[in-house]
C-alpha cells in the first residue's frame, strides 16, 4: 500500500496576502469539498485515509499559482483566501509544479478583530504557536474528523450551506473543557513545529455535540 499525502496550496501574493483566519477556513473547506466530491480520485483518497491523513501546505503566487490551477484539483475560497487541494499523492511522487513550491513563508496575520463564530467552529489551541501553514493543515484534519462524524442528513444541510465554518482560537479558560469533551480532536503526529501528541484543533458542531454519526461504534474521534 502506497503512503500518500494531501497537498494544499495557498495563494499568497506579495501585495495582497490573505487574512490568517480566511486561509485556515479555506483550507478546511477545500478538504471538505474534496471528500464530498471525490470523483475519479476516490480510490486514492481511500488509500490515503487507510494509512493516515497527512497534509502538507505550500504557498504560490503569480505564475506559480497559475501553474497550480492547471493541475487536477479543486479550489476553495473564504473571504480573502484561495486554497487549492489536489488529490492525494505518494510521498515521493510530487509533481514538479508542486515540489518547487515553498513550505515556509506562510506567516499570515489577521488585520482586525474576528466576528462571532457560527454553529460550526474549529477551535485552535490557544497555548500553541503554529505558522499559518501548519495551522491550515491542522484545520484540514479537524474538518475531516468532523466530516467522518457527520451523518447523511447533516451532510446535506452542511453542503447546502457551502460547508460554512469558522476558525477561532479558543479562550484559555474554555480550552480544557473542549479537550475533555467528546468532540473530534486533532492530536498532531509531531512531524513539524510542535510536540507529538499535542491537541491542536477541536471541531465543534451542534450534531457532534449530540454524539455525531458513528456507524461502527467509534469512541471519541481522534487523528493519530
Amino acid at each position: 500500500m502506497t503512503q500518500r499525502v494531501l497537498p494544499l496550496v495557498v495563494r499568497i501574493e506579495r501585495a495582497t496576502p490573505p487574512e490568517r483566519a480566511d486561509a485556515l477556513e479555506a483550507a478546511a473547506r477545500a478538504v471538505l469539498t474534496l471528500l464530498d466530491e471525490p470523483g475519479e480520485w476516490g480510490e486514492a483518497i481511500q488509500e490515503w485515509e487507510r494509512i493516515g491523513i497527512r497534509k502538507v501546505v505550500r504557498r504560490a503566487r503569480g505564475s506559480e499559482w497559475r501553474r497550480v490551477l492547471e493541475l487536477p484539483g479543486l479550489t476553495a475560497t473564504a473571504g480573502t483566501a484561495e486554497v487549492r487541494v489536489h488529490p492525494p499523492i505518494p510521498l515521493d511522487g510530487w509533481p514538479k509544479e508542486l515540489s518547487r513550491l515553498q513550505v515556509s513563508g506562510t506567516d499570515l496575520e489577521d488585520s482586525g478583530e474576528l466576528g462571532p463564530a457560527g454553529d460550526v467552529v474549529l477551535w485552535v489551541n490557544p497555548g500553541l504557536t503554529m505558522s499559518a501553514g501548519k495551522a491550515m493543515a491542522q484545520c484540514g484534519h479537524a474538518a475531516q474528523l468532523a466530516w467522518w462524524g457527520t451523518g447523511p442528513e447533516e451532510r446535506t444541510a452542511w453542503r447546502a450551506a457551502g460547508f460554512a465554518l469558522d476558525v477561532r482560537t479558543a479562550e484559555p479558560k474554555d480550552w480544557q473543557e473542549l479537550v475533555t469533551s467528546d468532540l473530534p480532536a486533532v492530536r498532531d503526529a509531531g512531524f513539524t513545529e510542535i510536540e507529538p501528541g499535542s491537541v491542536t484543533v477541536i471541531a465543534d458542531t451542534p450534531w457532534l455535540r449530540r454524539g455525531g454519526f458513528r456507524p461502527d461504534g467509534w469512541g471519541p474521534l481522534r487523528h493519530p
